[in-house]
């Protein structure tokens, strides 16, 4: 079964009347993928309707032409979202063609689905014994193509980035984490007590060492790879799992990365900004006393495995870093957003965007300025104080009011050199003819322009007491 859908289509099935087709717009406008409705390409190839063809050559020539149509869709080189007919599945040919994308049921109690269609000219939906019956016989099929189960936008999203979002999942890692290798866990000091018990029952015989780092930026260091390297007991079939906040999944991920040239992870963020942000997409990086997260790689996780009852241990300091994440997100999406919405935003980028080229830069709102103040601190400046005063710099320099800035994470002015952060800056976002460029709102949304040094330096020393 697909992990995720980085580098697939994503296909949509499920039963007649599920809403494939106005669910796989959506998901493909998030994910910024064409959409394609594999009946109504049929219908367009031929120049003749479903209903026509069924009634004409029978089901068993339309099963034919449907099972041709979906090869020759997912034969594309340019990943989409395809939604399948309701019978599509019953053709061992279209379930064994499924096999290279990731199918997502769309499940519909069958009452509901009877009411949408049976007025419908669908040739299969017209007596509703038959309907519940074709239910019933079509339901293990659905389960058998399926990589996940998904009823709305951004619970299909969701389960394209690999992300398994629930409460209490922390309980379900032997069944989250794929394959039957073996399993190393990375966490720090803080997190392992309060998890050391459920993680290793749900885990079992395959758990066969935890690595214990100290807490904080600390660990995000080449000293610390150079441990964890040498000590790592593991083959290309084990996985890393790595259960924490964004530090823990920052050296633990890059880790996976450079081990063996690359072995599976999962990521199991404990914290808010670690379920909002930074344990999403595949970002992976160390600490150089240049600056913050210089050094670091893309590796895409396996799995990230959200449980927010891991907020409940939580210190408050640390559920104000994850706050400036969550309404840098909002700022984003122009909504408000919880846990489950932000993620399923930042996934929707990250998979349109995985190598950061395009619109994942916006994600970086604030954190131009954010990493710097960080860097000339010592990287003693927590990093949501910071992403709080970036943000403030940001929608100044948009021209946008920071009301909600303001009201929600009161941002004050750090003590740091300004000549150290203004260098510290000019690294994270390279100058360019005398300009950097940012990430700031424009008229329809963020966008990534240059501005001149000197506004930049000025905006910054307004975040410096």
């Amino acid at each position: 079964m697909a992990e995720h859908a980085l580098h697939r289509h994503v296909v949509l099935a499920g039963f007649m009347g599920s809403g494939k087709t106005t669910l796989g717009r959506d998901v493909a406008r998030r994910l910024g993928r064409s959409f394609l409705d594999a009946d109504k390409v049929i219908e367009e190839r031929t120049g003749r309707k479903i209903a026509e063809i069924f009634a004409t050559d029978g089901e068993a020539a339309f099963r034919e032409l449907e099972t041709r149509t979906i090869r020759s869709l997912l034969d594309s080189r340019s990943n989409t979202v395809i939604a399948l007919g309701g019978g599509a599945v019953v053709q061992p040919a279209t379930r064994e063609a499924l096999r290279e994308a990731f199918v997502v049921h769309v499940p519909v109690d069958v009452g509901v689905a009877w009411t949408r269609v049976r007025n419908s000219d669908r040739p299969l939906a017209r007596d509703e014994a038959m309907f519940r019956q074709l239910f019933a016989e079509r339901a293990p099929l659905y389960a058998e193509v399926a990589d996940a189960h998904a009823d709305d936008v951004d619970g299909v999203i969701l389960a394209a980035a690999g992300i398994h979002h629930e409460e209490g999942a922390l309980d379900k890692l032997g069944d989250l984490v794929h394959g039957s290798g073996p399993v190393v866990v990375v966490t720090d000091e803080n997190v392992w007590p309060h998890y050391v018990d459920r993680v290793t029952a749900s885990l079992g015989d395959r758990l066969v060492h935890a690595y214990v780092l100290e807490p904080g930026e600390a660990s995000k260091s080449h000293q610390v790879l150079d441990r964890l390297w040498n000590a790592l007991r593991i083959d290309r079939g084990g996985t890393i799992v790595a259960i924490g906040g964004g530090c823990v999944t920052d050296v633990a991920g890059f880790v996976a990365a450079t081990y063996l040239r690359g072995v599976s992870w999962v990521s199991v963020p404990t914290s808010l900004v670690g379920q909002v942000d930074a344990a999403i997409g595949g970002k992976t990086a160390i600490d150089i006393a240049g600056g913050k997260n210089l050094i670091g790689s893309f590796h895409w996780p396996s799995r990230v495995v959200i449980d927010e009852g891991a907020l409940a241990t939580l210190p408050e300091r640390e559920r104000r870093q994850g706050e400036a994440e969550l309404v840098k997100t909002e700022i984003l999406a122009n909504r408000t957003l919880g846990v489950r919405g932000a993620a399923a935003y930042k996934a929707g980028i990250c998979l349109q965007d995985p190598f950061d080229h395009g619109p994942r830069r916006w994600l970086n709102l604030g954190h131009t300025f954010a990493h710097a103040l960080e860097a000339a601190a010592g990287f003693e400046l927590t990093h949501g104080d910071a992403v709080a005063l970036g943000l403030l710099a940001a929608l100044r320099i948009s021209g946008r009011d920071t009301k909600v800035v303001e009201e929600r994470l009161n941002p004050q002015p750090v003590s740091v050199d300004i000549d150290r952060a203004f260098e510290a800056l000019l690294r994270d976002k390279k100058s360019l003819g005398g300009a950097i460029n940012l990430v700031l709102l424009g008229p329809d949304g963020p966008i990534v322009e240059p501005r001149p040094a000197e506004l930049v330096r000025a905006e910054l020393a307004r975040l410096i007491a």
